[in-house]
């Protein structure tokens, strides 16, 4: 991955989500590094736009994702559009700007950094921010996240709590792992139901929601996208998980 010499060194700069669309669709990838803690390749890299400015982004890469036993290969990158797609319709949990690009190593997401303290995870989040992260576990719930750490739960410098990793997603085996244990066995609340019921009807019907979600998923697995998102609806509780199967490792 090329890097700019020192004397073309940019300022990252944090765009509105309208300003930033462009630049990570089409911009250069002028530079990066691996995030090393990462179970597979990922990249945080630069993207120019335009004189002494970048953007930073998250790459994963189709190629650098690493077989699994229970999620077809080659296919994180787009369930990690697909669940972007998904936090658009329900309008929540805030999901950063995701897309799908060629990258340096080929076809991959590509979604915007969120400037954040890495020390800052759910454990430190949940006394302040209860609410928000209820809709993280709908979310989760809707999606089938098998991979809710600690760490996917992101403060950024404008106070918003930001949902992100979400590769293990969208498996036709109930998956859900999730150190959310605050919410295990409690009720989602009704405010978030007409936001389910919007997206169960639009997964109903031919829209450009549908067609996009079509290409990154199979019919199987937006069915069952589908019904979980009608059990949600018809009992809007979280369901009381087993700690020894349903935590993510490590936590954080």
């Amino acid at each position: 991955m090329s890097q700019r010499t020192e004397d073309q060194q940019s300022v990252a700069v944090e765009y509105s989500e309208a300003d930033a669309l462009p630049i990570l669709r089409d911009g250069e990838v002028i530079g990066g590094h691996q995030i090393p803690w990462s179970s597979n390749y990922t990249f945080l890299v630069q993207i120019d736009a335009g004189p002494g400015q970048i953007l930073r982004a998250v790459y994963k890469p189709k190629s650098g994702e690493q077989p699994l036993h229970d999620f077809p290969n080659g296919t994180l990158y787009r369930r990690e559009y697909a669940s972007f797609l998904i936090g658009r319709e329900l309008g929540w949990p805030p999901v950063p700007l995701t897309l799908i690009r060629e990258g340096p190593y080929g076809l991959g997401s590509m979604q915007i950094y969120i400037e954040s303290d890495p020390r800052i995870t759910y454990f430190d989040l949940i006394s302040d921010h209860f609410e928000p992260l209820r809709r993280f576990a709908a979310f989760d719930l809707v999606v089938n996240n098998a991979d809710r750490k600690g760490g996917h739960c992101v403060l950024g410098t404008d106070g918003t709590v930001w949902s992100i990793d979400h590769g293990l997603t969208f498996h036709p085996e109930f998956k859900l792992r999730t150190v959310m244990m605050e919410f295990w066995g409690a009720c989602l609340g009704d405010t978030l139901l007409p936001d389910i019921e919007s997206l169960i009807n639009r997964l109903s019907v031919t829209n450009d929601f549908t067609d996009e979600l079509n290409e990154m998923l199979t019919n199987n697995e937006i069915d069952l996208l589908r019904q979980r998102a009608e059990t949600v609806l018809d009992d809007p509780r979280f369901p009381q998980l087993d700690p020894r199967l349903n935590i993510p490792w490590p936590l954080e």
